[in-house]
């Protein structure tokens, strides 16, 4: 598992977000209008597809229910059937309704302004059903904390170039990024997004090589070459 961050790791990371930004520009990550809906939206894309999220999102909308204060007072059964599109919804109602009472009694988002991210981490941490990826994504995307965001597409696309195994630890891979690149909330913002989008359009279980903006002169970036065969439709 790795330690701190060589120069050739920082090198090779910094080059991947050139290229990817070159290829694939801005992407306006994430999707909500206000950080409790990040936050809800954080909670609810657990094991599922965004898609499915945004289905709940929108029921939770037309019942004007995304307020703090609204959503404090749902019990999770009363949360439940409006989630359910999001899937594994009697416990995520669950863990929402937990996160909102936690947060409803700390004064909100402006209450979580005031804590440093390093007290704040372990307390979103220690609520119930909030792992790191999602601690993470609530604290970069709602907050804008400089904390890096993990997930599978970044250990997928990551084990095939061959800058880890990909079953490393979380907070090693965490911890990889944010000594190899400058803390910026709006760098680890970006970089997230980029990476997922290339998950979602070539780095696929089933790899769309041949188009990839990280592949065709990649070592010369400081990038090795990818581990997996090349494979188009």
């Amino acid at each position: 598992m790795p330690g701190p961050s060589t120069s050739t790791d920082a090198r090779a990371l910094r080059s991947i977000y050139r290229r990817l930004f070159r290829a694939f520009g801005p992407q306006h990550w994430w999707p909500g209008d206000t950080p409790l809906e990040i936050a809800v939206g954080a909670i609810l894309t657990q094991n599922t597809a965004w898609t499915n999220v945004e289905k709940a999102m929108a029921v939770l909308k037309s019942r004007r229910l995304l307020s703090l204060e609204r959503l404090a007072r749902l019990s999770p059964t009363g949360l439940a059937p409006l989630i359910r599109s999001a899937g594994f919804y009697n416990i995520k109602a669950v863990r929402l309704t937990a996160f909102v009472r936690w947060l409803d009694a700390r004064g909100g988002f402006p209450g979580l302004r005031r804590i440093p991210t390093r007290t704040l981490r372990p307390l979103l941490l220690a609520c119930n059903g909030i792992g790191p990826e999602t601690a993470d994504s609530i604290l970069l995307y709602a907050l804008g904390r400089p904390v890096f965001v993990i997930d599978a597409y970044t250990r997928r696309i990551l084990s095939r170039y061959g800058l880890i195994s990909g079953d490393e630890p979380y907070e090693d891979l965490r911890r990889l990024f944010e000594s190899s690149l400058p803390r910026s909330p709006k760098l680890y913002n970006e970089y997230h997004a980029l990476l997922v989008r290339l998950a979602k359009g070539n780095c696929r279980p089933r790899p769309l090589c041949n188009s990839c903006p990280l592949g065709k002169g990649s070592r010369s970036q400081g990038i090795q070459a990818c581990r997996v065969g090349r494979w188009t439709p």
